[in-house]
Protein backbone atom coordinates (compact mmCIF):
# COMPACT_ATOMS: atom_id res chain seq x y z
CA UNK A 1 0.00 0.00 0.00
CA UNK A 2 2.71 2.18 1.11
CA UNK A 3 4.95 1.19 -2.24
CA UNK A 4 1.59 2.30 -4.48
CA UNK A 5 1.23 5.32 -2.98
CA UNK A 6 4.76 6.44 -3.14
CA UNK A 7 4.30 5.85 -7.11
CA UNK A 8 1.50 7.59 -7.31
CA UNK A 9 2.77 10.37 -5.51
CA UNK A 10 5.54 10.61 -8.06
CA UNK A 11 3.14 10.04 -11.26
CA UNK A 12 1.83 12.98 -10.31
CA UNK A 13 4.73 15.05 -9.42
CA UNK A 14 5.93 13.96 -12.97
CA UNK A 15 2.41 15.43 -14.66
CA UNK A 16 3.07 18.94 -11.90
CA UNK A 17 6.66 18.72 -13.58
CA UNK A 18 5.81 18.34 -17.39
CA UNK A 19 4.30 21.60 -17.81
CA UNK A 20 6.44 23.78 -16.60
CA UNK A 21 9.41 22.12 -18.64
CA UNK A 22 7.91 20.61 -21.68
CA UNK A 23 5.55 23.89 -22.91
CA UNK A 24 6.37 25.33 -26.45
CA UNK A 25 8.07 28.33 -26.59
CA UNK A 26 5.72 30.98 -28.48
CA UNK A 27 6.69 31.37 -32.26
CA UNK A 28 9.26 34.45 -32.40
CA UNK A 29 8.52 35.49 -36.14
CA UNK A 30 11.56 38.02 -35.78
CA UNK A 31 13.97 35.81 -34.55
CA UNK A 32 12.93 33.28 -37.91
CA UNK A 33 12.22 35.52 -40.55
CA UNK A 34 15.76 37.11 -41.26
CA UNK A 35 18.44 37.94 -44.07
CA UNK A 36 22.02 36.92 -43.40
CA UNK A 37 23.34 38.47 -46.22
CA UNK A 38 26.76 37.06 -47.48
CA UNK A 39 27.88 39.18 -50.82
CA UNK A 40 29.47 36.48 -53.09
CA UNK A 41 28.17 33.76 -51.60
CA UNK A 42 27.21 30.71 -54.38
CA UNK A 43 23.88 29.36 -55.21
CA UNK A 44 23.15 25.95 -56.66
CA UNK A 45 21.73 27.21 -60.13
CA UNK A 46 21.41 23.29 -60.64
CA UNK A 47 18.36 22.99 -57.85
CA UNK A 48 15.24 21.78 -59.65
CA UNK A 49 11.79 23.30 -59.28
CA UNK A 50 8.71 22.97 -61.36
CA UNK A 51 7.21 26.23 -63.15
CA UNK A 52 4.11 27.53 -63.79
CA UNK A 53 3.22 25.46 -66.57
CA UNK A 54 4.77 22.37 -64.32
CA UNK A 55 8.05 21.65 -66.34
CA UNK A 56 10.73 20.71 -64.39
CA UNK A 57 13.79 23.82 -64.76
CA UNK A 58 16.73 24.45 -62.62
CA UNK A 59 17.36 28.03 -62.30
CA UNK A 60 20.83 27.58 -64.35
CA UNK A 61 18.08 26.84 -67.19
CA UNK A 62 16.14 30.01 -66.59
CA UNK A 63 19.13 32.41 -66.27
CA UNK A 64 20.60 31.71 -69.32
CA UNK A 65 24.01 33.55 -68.67
CA UNK A 66 21.91 36.48 -67.24
CA UNK A 67 21.78 38.13 -64.35
CA UNK A 68 18.91 36.41 -61.93
CA UNK A 69 16.40 38.38 -59.57
CA UNK A 70 14.94 35.66 -57.50
CA UNK A 71 12.18 37.02 -55.28
CA UNK A 72 11.63 34.07 -52.28
CA UNK A 73 7.58 34.29 -51.65
CA UNK A 74 4.76 32.23 -50.62
CA UNK A 75 2.64 31.91 -54.03
CA UNK A 76 -0.58 31.94 -51.57
CA UNK A 77 0.30 34.20 -49.19
CA UNK A 78 -2.69 36.66 -48.22
CA UNK A 79 -0.50 39.11 -47.08
CA UNK A 80 2.60 40.98 -48.10
CA UNK A 81 3.86 38.38 -50.73
CA UNK A 82 1.75 39.97 -53.50
CA UNK A 83 2.42 43.30 -52.61
CA UNK A 84 6.36 42.53 -53.14
CA UNK A 85 6.17 41.01 -56.26
CA UNK A 86 4.14 43.61 -58.07
CA UNK A 87 6.42 46.28 -56.07
CA UNK A 88 8.76 44.37 -58.27
CA UNK A 89 7.01 44.44 -60.96
CA UNK A 90 7.11 48.46 -60.72
CA UNK A 91 10.38 48.72 -59.97
CA UNK A 92 11.35 46.69 -63.39
CA UNK A 93 9.00 48.19 -65.50
CA UNK A 94 10.65 51.93 -64.16
CA UNK A 95 14.20 50.89 -65.20
CA UNK A 96 15.95 50.30 -68.65
CA UNK A 97 16.53 46.85 -68.36
CA UNK A 98 14.11 44.45 -69.66
CA UNK A 99 13.63 40.88 -68.55
CA UNK A 100 14.54 38.08 -71.29
CA UNK A 101 16.90 40.42 -73.08
CA UNK A 102 19.00 41.58 -69.68
CA UNK A 103 18.20 39.32 -66.78
CA UNK A 104 15.62 37.23 -65.68
CA UNK A 105 12.89 36.87 -62.89
CA UNK A 106 11.79 34.34 -60.48
CA UNK A 107 9.51 34.32 -58.05
CA UNK A 108 10.50 31.14 -55.71
CA UNK A 109 8.05 29.50 -53.97
CA UNK A 110 9.18 28.80 -49.78
CA UNK A 111 6.51 26.46 -49.39
CA UNK A 112 7.00 22.85 -50.69
CA UNK A 113 3.36 22.21 -50.35
CA UNK A 114 2.95 24.71 -53.33
CA UNK A 115 2.32 23.46 -56.66
CA UNK A 116 2.36 24.78 -60.28
CA UNK A 117 -1.30 25.91 -60.01
CA UNK A 118 0.07 28.14 -56.90
CA UNK A 119 2.91 29.54 -59.15
CA UNK A 120 0.85 30.93 -61.70
CA UNK A 121 -0.75 33.36 -58.96
CA UNK A 122 2.94 34.91 -58.60
CA UNK A 123 3.46 34.82 -62.29
CA UNK A 124 0.56 36.73 -62.80
CA UNK A 125 1.11 39.56 -60.43
CA UNK A 126 4.64 39.75 -61.82
CA UNK A 127 3.47 39.98 -65.37
CA UNK A 128 0.08 40.14 -66.33
CA UNK A 129 -1.82 37.97 -68.81
CA UNK A 130 0.02 36.86 -70.69
CA UNK A 131 2.93 36.20 -69.05
CA UNK A 132 6.06 38.05 -69.64
CA UNK A 133 9.63 35.60 -71.21
CA UNK A 134 12.18 36.33 -68.57
CA UNK A 135 9.61 36.03 -65.51
CA UNK A 136 8.95 32.76 -63.92
CA UNK A 137 6.88 31.53 -60.65
CA UNK A 138 8.58 28.22 -59.08
CA UNK A 139 7.61 25.56 -57.02
CA UNK A 140 9.69 22.69 -55.87
CA UNK A 141 10.27 20.37 -52.61
CA UNK A 142 11.72 21.24 -49.08
CA UNK A 143 14.98 19.94 -49.73
CA UNK A 144 15.69 22.06 -53.33
CA UNK A 145 13.89 25.15 -51.49
CA UNK A 146 16.21 25.34 -48.66
CA UNK A 147 19.26 24.35 -51.00
CA UNK A 148 18.64 27.64 -52.42
CA UNK A 149 17.64 29.85 -49.22
CA UNK A 150 20.25 28.63 -47.22
CA UNK A 151 23.20 29.70 -49.85
CA UNK A 152 21.06 33.22 -50.09
CA UNK A 153 21.19 33.75 -46.28
CA UNK A 154 17.32 33.90 -46.57
CA UNK A 155 15.53 32.56 -43.22
CA UNK A 156 11.94 31.75 -43.18
CA UNK A 157 9.69 29.88 -40.04
CA UNK A 158 6.44 28.10 -40.35
CA UNK A 159 3.75 30.02 -37.76
CA UNK A 160 1.39 26.85 -37.66
CA UNK A 161 -0.92 29.44 -35.48
CA UNK A 162 -2.14 31.23 -38.58
CA UNK A 163 -0.52 28.74 -41.18
CA UNK A 164 1.58 31.03 -42.75
CA UNK A 165 5.60 31.48 -43.45
CA UNK A 166 7.15 34.17 -41.75
CA UNK A 167 9.79 35.68 -44.02
CA UNK A 168 11.09 39.03 -44.93
CA UNK A 169 9.90 40.89 -48.24
CA UNK A 170 13.20 41.36 -50.53
CA UNK A 171 14.65 40.02 -53.80
CA UNK A 172 18.23 38.82 -54.36
CA UNK A 173 19.98 39.65 -57.27
CA UNK A 174 22.83 37.28 -58.80
CA UNK A 175 25.54 37.34 -61.15
CA UNK A 176 25.17 35.29 -64.17
CA UNK A 177 27.06 31.81 -62.49
CA UNK A 178 25.07 32.34 -59.23
CA UNK A 179 26.76 34.45 -57.10
CA UNK A 180 24.93 37.00 -54.71
CA UNK A 181 25.43 40.41 -55.58
CA UNK A 182 22.41 42.56 -53.29
CA UNK A 183 19.92 42.31 -51.41
CA UNK A 184 16.97 44.50 -52.32
CA UNK A 185 14.99 44.73 -48.87
CA UNK A 186 11.28 46.44 -48.88
CA UNK A 187 7.72 45.61 -50.62
CA UNK A 188 8.74 48.00 -53.21
CA UNK A 189 12.16 48.38 -54.42
CA UNK A 190 13.36 51.30 -55.86
CA UNK A 191 13.89 51.18 -60.01
CA UNK A 192 17.46 52.81 -59.64
CA UNK A 193 18.66 50.24 -57.22
CA UNK A 194 17.19 47.60 -59.10
CA UNK A 195 19.42 48.90 -62.44
CA UNK A 196 22.12 49.90 -60.27
CA UNK A 197 22.25 46.20 -58.80
CA UNK A 198 21.56 44.58 -62.12
CA UNK A 199 24.67 46.75 -63.95
CA UNK A 200 26.82 45.29 -60.78
CA UNK A 201 25.57 41.60 -61.23
CA UNK A 202 26.43 41.94 -64.49
CA UNK A 203 30.18 42.27 -64.46
CA UNK A 204 30.56 44.85 -67.34
CA UNK A 205 28.43 43.01 -69.66
CA UNK A 206 25.20 44.57 -68.52
CA UNK A 207 24.65 48.85 -69.34
CA UNK A 208 26.75 51.28 -70.75
CA UNK A 209 29.68 53.47 -69.82
CA UNK A 210 27.37 55.69 -68.31
CA UNK A 211 25.97 53.16 -65.85
CA UNK A 212 29.31 51.87 -65.29
CA UNK A 213 30.63 55.65 -64.18
CA UNK A 214 27.14 56.16 -62.43
CA UNK A 215 27.63 52.55 -60.23
CA UNK A 216 30.96 53.81 -59.36
CA UNK A 217 29.44 56.94 -57.92
CA UNK A 218 27.10 55.01 -55.79
CA UNK A 219 27.62 52.82 -52.85
CA UNK A 220 25.35 49.95 -51.42
CA UNK A 221 24.67 50.05 -47.66
CA UNK A 222 24.01 46.73 -46.72
CA UNK A 223 21.98 47.67 -43.67
CA UNK A 224 18.99 49.16 -45.67
CA UNK A 225 19.55 47.31 -48.91
CA UNK A 226 19.40 50.16 -51.06
CA UNK A 227 22.28 52.27 -53.07
CA UNK A 228 22.97 55.98 -52.07
CA UNK A 229 25.04 58.46 -53.77
CA UNK A 230 28.50 58.44 -53.22
CA UNK A 231 29.42 61.78 -54.94
CA UNK A 232 27.38 63.80 -52.15
CA UNK A 233 28.95 62.22 -49.63
CA UNK A 234 32.49 63.16 -50.87
CA UNK A 235 30.81 66.43 -51.49
CA UNK A 236 29.55 67.10 -48.41
CA UNK A 237 33.02 65.35 -46.58
CA UNK A 238 34.97 68.05 -48.76
CA UNK A 239 32.87 71.09 -48.08
CA UNK A 240 33.01 70.19 -44.12
CA UNK A 241 36.92 69.82 -44.70
CA UNK A 242 37.02 72.96 -47.02
CA UNK A 243 34.68 75.03 -44.37
CA UNK A 244 37.00 73.67 -41.61
CA UNK A 245 40.60 75.20 -42.90
CA UNK A 246 38.99 78.10 -43.96
CA UNK A 247 37.98 78.78 -40.24
CA UNK A 248 40.91 77.87 -38.91
CA UNK A 249 42.72 80.33 -40.86
CA UNK A 250 40.61 82.89 -39.88
CA UNK A 251 41.84 82.16 -36.35
CA UNK A 252 45.27 82.15 -37.02
CA UNK A 253 44.70 85.39 -38.68
CA UNK A 254 43.00 87.07 -36.26
CA UNK A 255 45.14 85.79 -33.67
CA UNK A 256 48.27 87.22 -35.10
CA UNK A 257 46.66 90.69 -35.50
CA UNK A 258 46.25 90.54 -31.64
CA UNK A 259 49.43 89.61 -31.34
CA UNK A 260 50.74 92.73 -33.48
CA UNK A 261 48.78 95.01 -31.52
CA UNK A 262 49.79 93.67 -28.47
CA UNK A 263 53.80 94.31 -29.55
CA UNK A 264 52.99 97.53 -30.79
Amino acid sequence: MKRAALLLASLMLSLAWRPAHGRVEPFDPFGSARVEATPGARVPLDAMFRDAGGRAVTLRTLAAGKPLVIAPVQHRCPNLCGLTLQGLRQAIAGQSYRPGRDFEVVALGIDPREGPADARVSQQRLTGAPPVPGVAALVGSAVEIRRVTDALGYRFGWDGRIGQFAHIAAVAVLTPDGRLTRWLYGVAPRPTDLHLALTDAGRGRLGDLGDQIRLLCYHYDPATGRYSGLVMSIVRAVAMTTTGALLATVLVLLARGRARKAAG
